[in-house]
């Protein structure tokens, strides 16, 4: 749906508590909620006693202004591939092995990509956000112009979101950037691609696992997800000819049979017509170069980070390492 951002500056109503209606902010506020009456028929008190209640947060505007993503590789890397981060994976899939099977059986997406989705994002659901969402939303939307109009749509999102689910917009709590759940999910994610996969009448991705593992298999699949082909696998090179074709759109585009045209070469038995993106990642030992495939691209989605990804793909390669382990030892 489309959020014409003119909308933002109509009307001229006075929200009670915040301010003289002149002001930039208040303004854009009232013109947010003349679209959510015009065009959703909201009610207009409620969306502005709603808004009296929303806080402009600093921590917030502080935490997107440094995003973990920011890191070079070497220093990302050790924030998510941790020994008890993986032994809590190893639990979790465990735990719901029998969930994660049937996801796999529906969606065609592996068990341990979503094990390791939940579990960079929310440490398998022990760190869900602490920030209030409409607090999160409104002061992204209305305090942070570098993304505005992105998170202007995502509190629409939220607002159709909660009349949906019959839920108290105030009640919810998640990320800085209004991420919410087991699997974080934005506003618009939630409502297009979360899933009851227990079937038991709602969806519900904060405390049932099984809707929380069903709605990112969905995520995957509904974004191109490639049932049974390899996510990424390492390169080398021998000049510095790669950094010609490193292009951060991160969609696979060049064949992997024009790679050695720029000093790039690889040891996976890979069909030459198949299309790749080179990565390169800050190592300590210098750049970590990479090929990534469409189900790297895949995971990019869910964050438009290549580091993200990367330690979403060598997490679930740990767990399912551990995961294969202790069931060869079981069955000695």
């Amino acid at each position: 749906m489309k959020l014409l951002f003119n909308l933002l500056f109509a009307g001229f109503l006075l929200l009670p508590g915040k301010g003289i209606a002149t002001t930039p902010e208040i303004k854009e506020v009232n013109g947010f909620v003349d679209y959510m009456v015009s065009t959703y028929n909201f009610d207009r008190n409620e969306l502005q006693l709603l808004f009296n209640k929303a806080n402009k947060s600093e921590r917030v505007l502080a935490a997107i202004s440094k995003p973990a993503e920011a890191l070079p590789w070497y220093k990302y890397r050790p924030l998510f591939l941790q020994p008890d981060r993986i032994k809590q994976g190893l639990a979790f899939w465990k735990k719901y092995e029998s969930i994660l099977k049937r996801a796999e059986t529906e969606y065609g997406v592996p068990a341990r990509y979503i094990v390791a989705i939940i579990g960079v994002e929310t440490r398998y659901g022990a760190n869900k956000g602490n920030d209030r969402v409409i607090d999160a939303l409104y002061t992204l939307a209305f305090h942070y112009p570098k993304r505005s109009a992105f998170f202007i749509n995502e509190l629409e999102q939220f607002l159709l979101l909660t009349r949906e689910q019959q839920i108290n917009p105030l009640s919810l709590k998640g990320s800085y950037a209004g991420a919410m759940g087991m699997p974080q999910f934005i506003p618009s994610s939630y409502r297009n691609y979360a899933v009851d996969f227990d079937h038991d009448g709602k969806i519900d991705i904060w405390n049932d696992p099984a809707d929380a593992i069903g709605s990112v298999a969905n995520y995957f699949k509904e974004h191109g997800w490639k049932k049974g082909e390899d996510v990424v696998f390492p390169g080398k090179v021998t000049d510095r000819k790669y950094r010609d074709v490193l292009d951060s759109d991160m969609k696979p585009g060049i064949p992997v049979d024009k790679l050695q045209d720029y000093g790039i070469h690889y040891e996976e038995k890979i069909s030459p017509g198949t299309f790749v993106n080179v990565i390169s990642l800050d190592g300590k030992e210098g750049d970590e170069i990479w090929l990534g495939l469409n189900n790297f691209y895949v995971i990019t989605r869910y964050n438009h980070s290549p580091l993200y990804a990367m330690a979403v793909y060598q997490l679930a390669e740990a767990i399912q390492n551990k995961y294969l382990n202790n069931n060869v030892a079981k069955n000695r």
